[in-house]
């Protein structure tokens, strides 16, 4: 067979034709798009998404020569009946940017013939030999769909002759994980072992190596959105120092993943970040440390009640800039002969403050991209370090070939020096470099605090947040609102003089910053906000949001 054509007898084009009729396109949804989360609805509408995905995982793996892809199902914050999935290509990054068409176009089909003629569209783009191995491996999260929405992955795989290994129910970042183990066995330096236990094991070792020479001084608590990382991070348990080697004690919350409609209700990082309140089961004390996972583990946040109460959130931002810190102190105690460059990359959702703190107090790099961990991902990679979170807690640290070898290779010229060294050897293998990852940087936050012997007020006390808002106004048709490229999303480009307009309103507050993007799920434009006072940032914000109320009310 030539490569970019189908065998001459039509084997392959009747094995699609005849199995994808068993997952017939739902007439609920006009179209499918592949986003930043990859496709996500409801879990009833996925099955023809699901064998199309495995039609795509196939094609991509025969693309990189049949390095392993990952397929991951899940839905991550949303509610139980959603659900979702997303591709992972070979260092377990997010799939390729090019190919995000290629997956909307695949699962659009109608009929048999149509998607036929987009698996064959894809094969003809990137010349590819249908004959070549591929390799797929797959997982899901805890959400009752993901059963059945795996047999339809599989019909998808089993149709273009793929081979596949199903690795049950993990965390989004342990898929992302064994990706990048599973491509790197032939490598020096492999990433880890094959396996939910290699997992476990190269986190534990690493989190251990960390914490060698210092205690955790207080409990935390971690919220686990009665999600799939209740279990997993109960497993991890099992690898970490004891409480009384470390002093570190974990308490476990919203843990009931037997109870699906529990899933992501009133707890979880999405529910804390944007609610600004603690979750149901909360029942700390004042000053009492918490943090909450999503539905998924790959996104975290951390948080404290006050006196008063008054609810005090260290987000994305915090946990970025405490990692910053922490880092380039050990970068500088290490005096490394070869410069390392650290950088911090963040979304225009980063608090003002975060921003100035790394640039003027930290003096290091700070750059912003638009949202989507994978804008950040490529950014942060230009770096010796790189450290990138979104404000919503998802976010991880990239260490470059030359940092590594570097780190690795130095030694040290005296007992202190040899402590800073291996903390940072440590925090490069405690850290998943391939995505966000709730468990991983939570015990990166943990080893920091008990390095630092920070409480959650010396956190909190490194700067102080810019009075924000964040606001939703809803508009005819959101695809009119489009930002200019390279401003991470602040400036509109259309509709066209509404950014004059919204430039004149900012312009009469202190230190006011505003902008609007559209949203990616509904016919809604985002309003982000800031100002030196939080009477400004209403104002201002609502300012805004009257603008477009207007500029709409005249479409209509």
């Amino acid at each position: 067979m030539a490569p970019g054509a189908f065998d001459s007898k039509g084997k392959l084009e009747t094995a699609i034709a005849e199995t994808v009729v068993k997952f017939p396109r739902p007439a609920e949804v006009d179209k499918f798009t592949y986003g930043t989360a990859g496709f996500r609805t409801k879990g009833d509408w996925l099955d023809h998404v699901m064998y199309g995905m495995g039609l795509l995982a196939g094609l991509r793996s025969r693309k990189v020569n049949g390095q392993t892809i990952g397929v991951m199902i899940t839905a991550s914050h949303n509610k139980a009946e959603d659900n979702g999935v997303k591709l992972v290509d070979p260092m377990g990054e997010m799939l390729e940017t090019d190919w995000e068409s290629w997956a909307t176009a695949i699962v659009n089909g109608h009929s048999p013939e149509e998607t036929v003629k987009a698996y064959g569209d894809v094969l003809q783009k990137y010349n590819i030999d249908q004959d070549k191995p591929a390799n797929v491996i797959y997982a899901r999260d805890t959400r009752p769909s993901g059963a059945r929405l795996v047999k339809a992955l599989e019909a998808g795989l089993k149709a273009t002759n793929v081979t596949y290994k199903d690795f049950g129910i993990l965390t989004t970042p342990q898929l992302h994980y064994l990706v990048r183990a599973t491509n790197t066995q032939d490598d020096k330096n492999p990433y880890g072992e094959v396996s939910e236990a290699g997992y476990y094991k190269k986190l534990g070792a690493a989190f251990s190596a960390a914490m060698k020479n210092v205690k955790s001084n207080s409990p935390v608590t971690v919220d686990c959105a009665n999600g799939v990382g209740a279990p997993k991070l109960k497993e991890m348990l099992k690898y970490l120092p004891s409480e009384k080697e470390s002093g570190l004690k974990i308490n476990i919350v919203n843990d009931r993943i037997e109870q699906a409609e529990v899933l992501n209700k009133d707890c979880g990082a999405d529910y804390v970040k944007t609610q600004q309140k603690v979750p149901q089961g909360f029942d700390g004390k004042n000053y009492d440390r918490w943090c909450s996972f999503d539905g998924d583990a790959d996104r975290i946040v951390y948080y404290f009640n006050d006196e008063g109460p008054v609810f005090r959130l260290l987000d994305g931002d915090r946990i970025a800039t405490l990692a910053a810190t922490f880092l380039g102190e050990l970068v500088k105690k290490c005096d490394f002969e070869e410069k390392l460059e650290l950088g911090v990359v963040q979304t225009a959702y980063a608090n003002g403050a975060s921003s100035k703190y790394i640039t003027d107090v930290l003096q290091l790099q700070s750059e912003f991209t638009e949202t989507g961990v994978k804008n950040l991902h490529h950014v942060a990679a230009r770096y010796d370090i790189g450290v990138y979170f979104e404000a919503n807690g998802h976010g991880t640290v990239l260490f470059s070939k030359k940092a590594l070898d570097t780190i690795w290779k130095k030694e040290p010229q005296s007992p202190a020096q040899l402590e800073n060294l291996e903390a940072l050897r440590a925090a490069t293998e405690l850290i998943n470099q391939t995505v966000g990852d709730a468990i991983s940087d939570f015990l990166l936050v943990e080893a920091i605090l008990a390095h630092e012997q920070f409480t959650v007020r010396e956190w909190l006390g490194m700067y102080t947040d810019k009075p924000n808002k964040l606001a939703k106004q809803v508009v005819p048709q959101r695809d009119e609102y489009k930002t200019v490229p390279k401003t991470a999303e602040q400036k509109l480009q259309s509709p066209e003089g509404l950014q004059d307009k919204i430039d004149t309103e900012v312009a009469k507050y202190r230190e006011g910053r505003c902008f609007v993007r559209a949203s990616g799920t509904e016919d809604a434009v985002r309003i982000y906000g800031e100002a030196l006072s939080s009477y400004d940032v209403d104002h201002m914000v609502r300012a805004v949001a009257d603008l477009i109320e207007i500029r709409s009310g005249r479409r209509g």
